[in-house]
């Protein structure tokens, strides 16, 4: 058995970033993700995107992101089992939590955060007939490794940050880069939008608009892809790669059946310590909502800092909480 102060379930940037704050507290941390790595979607979706909205940062790739996490919270020591999910919460008669994993590990610790990111996902794909045979033949639905595409012509669907992000990212990178959009307008941020219409003015991609994907063909491996105008005039584009990007859809898994407070897909927290209303587990991150939620890697950070706060009563019931600045006193000092 696993012995620990506080479980993180998720060790995206926010679970990482949580580990920090409650080492300044003198919380210890053990982590569990399902994924074989640290960094959850940053490492494992786009771990090459840049970032834009972390302080101090004007950009900063996601992986880049995950390995400065990495290395802020080394002074506390985290521990970690990668690659397995929880499947278990067992209350014990003092309060504490039992957490055990699919493949059997148990973990006793007395505060439990879940931090799972928008929990077990899966990428929302386009129904389009025979898509499947060629997933891992040209077909992907996140990139991993931009370096895959150089050279290579690429068709991206989507209307969304990382249809326009890889958009603009591949156009530096691949041959010929095509964005395949429903509608004539995007979800995306409006800089992103701006970007990618100077692109196709200046003939550095191909933007297709209010044009939907229609068949996928190839012998093995891709290579051609239809897409349906407004028209309903089909055109056919000889490919090396089609990369649709629909967003994920969120999965809670067996966290549903925890006795949380679920919300759309999401479990419902108190905005003062983001405690979920069971005691003892808090959840931080993309995994909670609230009034004015906002799913930005910023915000959960901040939950981690009131999380650990409110936690600390839990792991020291017979200690004061006294708040201190690590300007003044610095990490190791704590």
């Amino acid at each position: 058995m696993i012995k620990t102060d506080i479980c993180i379930i998720g060790a995206g940037p926010v679970g990482l970033f949580a580990v920090f704050e409650a080492g300044l507290l003198k919380m210890r941390c053990h982590l569990i993700d399902a994924l074989p790595q640290v960094g959850g979607q940053l490492s494992e979706i786009y771990p090459h995107k840049p970032i834009y909205d972390i302080p101090g940062f004007p950009a900063i790739n996601a992986q880049d992101l995950v390995n400065n996490l990495m290395e802020q919270i080394a002074p506390f020591n985290p521990s970690f089992t990668l690659g397995e999910r929880v499947e278990i919460l067992a209350r014990q008669a003092d309060g504490s939590y039992h957490i055990i994993s699919n493949e059997g590990t148990v973990i006793h610790a007395q505060v439990v955060v879940i931090a799972g990111g928008l929990g077990s996902f899966e990428p929302r794909k386009p129904d389009i007939p025979g898509l499947a045979d060629f997933e891992g033949r040209g077909v992907s639905y996140m990139v991993k490794n931009p370096e895959t595409y150089r050279g290579k012509r690429v068709v991206v669907a989507g209307g969304g940050d990382s249809a326009l992000d890889w958009t603009i990212f591949l156009s530096e990178v691949a041959a010929a880069v095509t964005l395949v959009h429903r509608s004539d307008s995007f979800r995306g941020t409006p800089d992103s939008a701006e970007k990618v219409f100077s692109l196709a003015e200046r003939g550095k991609i191909n933007l297709l608009l209010q044009s939907n994907l229609s068949v996928v063909r190839g012998n093995g491996t891709l290579s051609h892809v239809g897409v349906l105008g407004s028209d309903k005039t089909e055109t056919l584009l000889e490919t090396d790669a089609l990369i649709p990007l629909f967003g994920l859809s969120p999965k809670l898994g067996p966290i549903a059946d925890w006795g949380l407070t679920i919300d759309k897909s999401a479990i419902a927290v108190d905005t003062s310590d983001y405690s979920t209303g069971v005691e003892r587990i808090y959840a931080i991150g993309d995994i909670n909502t609230y009034p004015g939620k906002l799913k930005l890697i910023l915000c959960g950070f901040h939950e981690a800092a009131l999380m650990a706060q409110s936690a600390f009563r839990y792991v020291y019931p017979d200690e004061k909480l006294s708040f201190k600045y690590t300007t003044v006193n610095g990490v190791n000092a704590f």
